[in-house]
């Protein structure tokens, strides 16, 4: 049994400077959200940046959902010019054309940079869930964003797009609003995770799980499990990336010896001082619990449960049109999964197109690799009607 959320102080808001937020009206005339595994949240926010405008008939919104870590920041605007996470996709002239759609980044519910989740404040007892957050899922956070959608005056999506954990939850979006949405684009994503991507996950939760400061979820803000956190990131970024790409940008090459600390088993070689270097900025920026409940919900999902296998579920995709990409290098959801996705749809006679991209960055290339990603995208987009 969970330890009740103490009233401890809320902890610092994470998101970016342009962040917009839209209440969501809950299930059957209520504030109440309703998640699928049965718990109820009483209010929930959505946090959200938009880019391009609505057209007058409201057909033009493309939702974009986000990987495990990124914040709603997409691309830079005029209100954040800071280069967001899928900078090169989306904008003005680029693949995914502001000129052309109204394009809404929602950031996941769980998250921690500003839609509800396990630091928010419970409004039913003043203090912040903490681990008596309800067990989150793919579908909870596709029916979030659909409802944000609705907030904002779109009944009816043009397309909508995700990779990684985002590719689930664009999956998830038209497996339970099929006639909703036009075009569905997956990317490194998978319709269930492989026991080797959930014993991964596994293990980095019950790391930070494992660190002294995690205290059930009750922590501090100036006293979160830190070295937990650390240790499960340098673990999923060994996961991200392919080993071709580790023994090329690094080989066995050593830091200076000026670097190194006097522990005998400290750093010593680049690879190390790569993710030890990248592991600290993240955990600066993320909360610990949103991870155990982001990650969890990647675990849980699985397209079979909308239909009994995962056939009868992909099934349900009644989009125009469907493109499934996927990264021949990508270990942690591995390129059949993303032919699994393609197969099911085609074989329930819907119209599906697949894109196997040859990258050495492994399940991260969507994120680097623009000119492999690029045309792919911008041929699919210019093609929409």
């Amino acid at each position: 049994m969970s330890t009740p959320a103490k009233d401890i102080h809320p902890i610092p808001n994470r998101a970016p400077p342009a962040t917009k937020y839209v209440e969501l009206h809950g299930d059957y005339g209520t504030t109440d959200f309703i998640m699928r595994r049965g718990d109820v949240l009483p209010k929930v926010h959505v946090a959200y940046e938009a880019w391009g405008k609505l057209s007058e008939t409201h057909d033009n919104a493309v939702l974009v959902f986000t990987g495990l870590s990124p914040s709603a920041h997409a691309c830079s605007s005029a209100e954040d010019p800071a280069p967001g996470w899928w900078e090169y996709m989306i904008g003005p002239g680029k693949p995914i054309d502001t000129d052309r759609f109204y394009v809404v980044c929602v950031n996941s519910l769980g998250s921690c940079f500003g839609s509800t989740s396990a630091s928010s404040i419970n409004p039913k007892t003043g203090k912040q869930y903490c681990s008596e957050f309800p067990e989150l899922t793919i579908e909870d956070i596709a029916k979030a964003g659909h409802h944000a959608m609705q907030e904002l005056g779109v009944d009816h999506l043009c397309a909508v797009i995700g990779a990684s954990m985002g590719g689930m939850s664009s999956l998830a979006y038209a497996l339970q609003y099929p006639k909703e949405v036009d075009y569905v684009v997956t990317i490194s994503a998978a319709c269930r995770s492989l026991p080797l991507a959930i014993a991964m996950r596994s293990l980095q939760r019950e790391i930070v799980r494992c660190d002294p400061d995690w205290k059930n979820g009750c922590y501090e803000p100036d006293e979160e499990p830190k070295n937990g956190m650390v240790l499960a990131r340098k673990l999923g970024l060994v996961s991200y990336r392919a080993a071709e790409e580790w023994n090329e940008r690094f080989n066995r090459a050593r830091i200076d010896s000026s670097k190194r600390g006097k522990d005998k088993f400290g750093i010593e070689f680049e690879v190390e001082s790569y993710l030890d270097y990248n592991a600290h900025k993240f955990v600066e920026n993320f909360d610990a619990n949103s991870y155990l409940y982001l990650s969890r919900a990647m675990d849980l999902f699985d397209v079979a449960e909308h239909g009994g296998s995962v056939n009868a579920g992909l099934a349900k995709v009644l989009a125009k049109k469907t493109l499934v990409v996927g990264v021949d290098t990508d270990i942690l959801f591995p390129i059949q999964q993303q032919e699994e996705i393609f197969n099911g749809i085609k074989n329930a006679g819907h119209n599906v197109e697949f894109e196997r991209i040859a990258s050495m960055k492994g399940h991260d290339a969507f994120l680097i690799d623009e000119e492999l990603f690029s045309p792919v995208i911008r041929k699919f987009f210019a093609e929409i009607e």
